[in-house]
């Protein structure tokens, strides 16, 4: 497996957004990467906090210049200041990674819970594209099953924190009480509903501008707030105390000559402005305005520092589950790559006996009676069983031993299993389960989101 990309760890928010990926746009970037060669499967994860191919190569032989490829299509896209934040993994580092990204232990709010689902959209993308075939399937639902395995077993999500979690406690920070204050949320997506239920409860006066109006009477009636026109947000703009912003717009819908504009009928009041989305919803040079102050994802990143402590704990029993996972992962993965040459071995081995079995019953052995041969029929089987019991048991101990992968080659030659182990190999492929997508998943998996009710491609990740 390839992993190759960007995250809030690797580069800052400029670099960020350069490769920022809509929902829309998905299924064509898939398409494109599945084109290069060779790279044979590709699931797209685009988040607020980091945008990176998960990626399989044709063969295990070319991981590495499917990385060089994928690597040179991104820089491509992104330019040379994603280049210089580029950062990348192949093999057991890359499953590493997924399984730490899945368990939120990499995201920016570790223990955020939105991740899981996040990162369901995204194989339920790369499904409908065609995009993701038996490697990244199998590697996919096991990420999925250690994010809620960790959760399950450790504290680590205790108390809900998430990126809207902490931008709300940056508002109580710059207004000890929020009680008396208008907090407009620009934007009625996932995102903008978490942080409104928490403004709520602090008692902030809420304001919901959206351009769907539907959506946006529908969370102000959940918040016990109102609603005002998307054409009058600059009205709602002079009237907000705190400025929430959580569009999937690709441009800013806050810009530096729209605040300035209406600076005067302020009356000098400050505005504090939390831009949560990617790409960034407020134009950032908005922050050189008298008495205009702007926080971005990445300024949330020393609140989020202090929570770490409590957490510090319940990270590192996270962080053991996933290392354990990944050892049995690729046990299990090696002992199911075996499995062919097994069932090569024994299918090689059935047809020769009843292919003579067949010839005698229509020689010599031609006056048995069905019992009889049926008698024979089981007694050869039986027999055949004792004889490749020990190569069997062998072969699947040195499944995850370098000596396996020689195993398989000198048993290929010897016994001709070549077109048997490929049989194998595709009904293998053909059993594997879908992945399940639809429970916890978030967000729009087909379609077009408008730029205002669907959240910036998800929250933290």
């Amino acid at each position: 497996m390839i992993v190759v990309g960007l995250s809030h760890r690797t580069a800052p928010i400029d670099a960020r957004e350069q490769l920022a990926i809509s929902a829309d746009k998905l299924p064509s970037v898939l398409q494109r990467i599945v084109a290069l060669d060779p790279v044979a499967e590709a699931v797209a994860l685009s988040t607020c906090n980091r945008v990176e191919i998960y990626a399989a190569a044709s063969s295990h032989a070319c991981e590495g210049e499917a990385a060089r490829a994928l690597t040179r299509l991104v820089s491509d896209v992104g330019g040379r200041e994603v280049v210089r934040h580029l950062a990348g993994a192949t093999g057991r580092d890359a499953l590493v990674h997924l399984f730490q990204v899945a368990a939120s232990l990499d995201s920016l709010v570790i223990g955020e819970p939105q991740i899981l689902g996040q990162l369901k959209e995204a194989i339920a993308i790369a499904e409908a594209t065609k995009t993701i075939g038996a490697e990244l399937s199998v590697a996919m639902r096991n990420a999925l099953h250690v994010g809620k395995m960790v959760r399950t077993e450790t504290a680590i999500g205790s108390g809900q924190v998430s990126v809207p979690s902490v931008a709300v406690d940056l508002a109580r920070h710059i207004f000890a009480d929020l009680r008396g204050h208008t907090t407009l949320l620009v934007g009625a997506g996932e995102m903008a509903e978490t942080a409104a239920k928490l403004l709520a409860r602090a008692g902030a006066e809420l304001l919901v501008v959206n351009r769907s109006s539907e959506r946006s009477e529908q969370l102000a009636k959940l918040v016990g707030g109102r609603t005002q026109p998307w054409e009058q947000l600059d009205e709602a703009l002079i009237e907000a105390d705190i400025v929430i912003a959580s569009t999937a717009s690709r441009n800013h819908v806050i810009s530096y000559r729209q605040l300035k504009k209406i600076r005067r009928k302020r009356r000098n009041r400050r505005l504090f402005l939390i831009d949560i989305a990617l790409p960034r919803d407020v134009e950032p040079r908005v922050h050189d305005l008298d008495s205009v102050y702007l926080y971005d994802i990445d300024d949330l990143t020393h609140i989020v520092a202090k929570s770490l402590g409590d957490r510090a704990a319940e990270a590192r029993r996270a962080e053991a589950i996933v290392l354990d996972e990944v050892v049995r992962y690729e046990q299990r993965r090696s002992q199911e790559r075996m499995k062919p040459v097994i069932v090569a071995l024994r299918e090689r081995t059935r047809r020769v006996l009843e292919t003579e079995l067949d010839r005698s019953c229509k020689g010599k052995l031609k006056h048995l009676s069905e019992a009889d041969r049926a008698a024979l029929e089981k007694m050869l089987e039986a027999a055949a069983n004792k004889l490749l019991h020990g190569p069997t048991m062998r072969l699947r101990g040195l499944a995850c031993d370098h000596r396996g992968v020689t195993a398989k080659r000198v048993l290929s030659e010897l016994f001709d299993l070549e077109q048997l182990i490929a049989e194998a190999t595709t009904v293998a492929a053909d059993d594997e389960p879908e992945i399940e997508v639809s429970e916890g998943a978030s967000g729009v998996v087909a379609g077009e989101p408008s730029d205002d009710d669907q959240v910036a491609a998800g929250a933290n990740g």
